[in-house]
Parts: C-alpha cells; structure tokens; sequence
C-alpha cells in the first residue's frame, strides 16, 4: 500500500525542522553553500564568523542532514546535503519575492 505525504508527517519533527531553518545565520551558511561546497574557514569568512561558531553551526545543519561533509586531506568540506534543501531554499526566495494584493 502506498504512503502519502500527509499520512507519513509528523508535526513535532516538522516543527524542529523549521526551527533549525529558522536561525538567521544557518540560512547564510546554507546560502553561501548553494554555489559550491566550502571548508569552515571559508564559510566562517563569507558569514563573518569564527571558524569555531560556525562548524557548531554546521554540526547541527548536518544532524538535521541539510548538509553533507567530505574530507579532503585534513580539511573538511561542506555541501547541500541533496536536490531537496536546494529546492526548500529556492521555494522559500520565490515565496517572499511574491507581489501580494
């Protein structure tokens, strides 16, 4: 039998969702991660940051898996995790830009 969406959602999980896309400064890091994966130094320069608040930052866009790490040699490198938080993030700008009545 097939799941839909709205019979798999879970208000709580839902809720810590958005809260986590609700903080300012992970809304930055996502967005300078939108053009390309980065290591913290150069995400912490980007959002003006030091380098220890932005991987805490980080640490919790990856538990909620917005974002994805790689090491490369001793440097971890951050991405969008997938298609999904793009999309999220493109939704979100399209929304706002609307023209209401």
């Amino acid at each position: 039998m097939k799941h839909t969406v709205m019979e798999r959602w879970d208000p709580d999980a839902m809720a810590d969702f958005f809260k986590i896309l609700g903080d300012k400064t992970r809304l930055r890091i996502l967005m300078e991660l939108l053009s390309g994966s980065l290591c913290v130094m150069h995400i912490s320069e980007r959002v003006g940051m030091s380098q220890s608040a932005t991987s805490h930052q980080l640490a919790i866009l990856r538990r909620a898996d917005l974002v994805r790490v790689t090491r490369k040699g001793k440097t971890l490198v951050y991405a969008i995790s997938d298609e999904h938080v793009r999309l999220l993030l493109d939704m979100a700008i399209l929304h706002l830009g609307e023209e209401k009545e």
